[in-house]
């Protein structure tokens, strides 16, 4: 046990008196050095100690006599300072890195492709990447999936706030996955974030500014635990030139907002679906996006064609696009 209070930096003689003060509250400094075979003077230091950290504080009456703060409390405390210590160098450790990889690239051209390995590295990889970037966060998104997409929504929507710009184009499929249209992309959408459809999209990538770039390391349909991570090279580059040509092709998804329409308009639903229409998904997909049944999708669409004076769905967005619905 007493090695465990030294990881959260400890001494030997206060994890001790900690320990001993837990199992016989209201004990003196006299009577805790004996519980623990340490001089008075040991005993009683260690007190001051733990009273300073929050872990132990004298009885209310005899003044001489000292309780045990609850251990979830206590040592919960150290836990969460020791937490954020090595968040905080592993932070530094990752800045340090980067500063190593920019000094050493044009004399280790290897350096410029990194490999990281477990889901546990790559989501602090992840995390540092949005927390450091500087002016945007540019991304691809499509399935399949092995972390919660959604749990990354809080920091954006914190770096979103202090003025980094986002722009993420999503595969149709990513659109059509089950719940990510209502409960993330438009909610990210709302806080900021520039959001756009494409078809099909080559891959799965996040890029932060013009220094790095993380590509999921795939086979087939099958994500592996393991990423590429792009450090500044001439392949940075091309990744940075893929995304904008990606970018100008797709189609925005503001369009599927819904919020209130104008005069000649069409409905929040009607919007909704022109966007994912637009965006190239199957009746299928739109049914799925939307909560809606395959005969409630395609007596819509139909009326909303007919609206339009479109016989194909092409004709629909062109018409869509002429009137600004898109």
């Amino acid at each position: 046990m007493f090695d465990a209070f030294g990881a959260l930096g400890l001494s030997v003689p206060d994890g001790q008196i900690y320990t001993a003060l837990v199992a016989a509250p209201q004990s003196t400094a006299a009577e805790l050095a004996e519980r623990c075979g340490l001089t008075v003077q040991q005993s009683g230091k260690a007190l001051s100690r733990l009273a300073q950290q929050g872990m132990a504080t004298r009885a209310p009456v005899e003044r001489d006599r000292y309780l045990a703060v609850a251990p979830d409390v206590a040592i919960g405390t150290l836990i969460g300072h020791r937490e954020a210590e090595l968040r905080s160098a592993r932070a530094e450790m990752h800045r340090l890195m980067d500063a190593f990889r920019e000094a050493s690239r044009f004399t280790d051209p290897a350096r410029s492709v990194e490999v990281l390995t477990g889901g546990e590295a790559i989501s602090q990889r992840l995390a540092h990447l949005q927390d450091t970037t500087v002016q945007q966060v540019r991304g691809f998104d499509c399935p399949p999936y092995v972390q919660d997409a959604a749990a990354n929504l809080t920091r954006q929507r914190k770096r979103l706030k202090e003025g980094v710009r986002f722009r993420t184009v999503y595969d149709r499929e990513a659109v059509a996955w089950p719940g990510r249209l209502e409960n993330e992309i438009l909610v990210g959408a709302l806080d900021g974030e520039e959001a756009r459809v494409r078809t099909t999209l080559p891959m799965k990538m996040i890029m932060s500014d013009d220094r790095m770039a993380i590509i999921p390391i795939s086979v087939g349909d099958s994500v592996l635990d393991a990423a590429y991570v792009i450090h500044p090279s001439a392949l940075l580059q091309a990744l940075d030139g893929l995304f904008e040509a990606e970018w100008d092709r797709a189609v925005p998804l503001q369009a599927t907002l819904g919020n209130g329409a104008g005069p000649g308009e069409p409905e929040a639903d009607q919007r909704k679906m022109l966007g994912l229409l637009a965006a190239g998904l199957t009746d299928e997909s739109i049914a799925r996006s939307l909560g809606w049944s395959a005969r409630t999708t395609q007596r819509r669409l139909q009326s909303l064609m007919r609206e339009l004076g479109a016989t194909t769905r092409f004709q629909a967005g062109m018409a869509a696009r002429e009137r600004g619905w898109l």
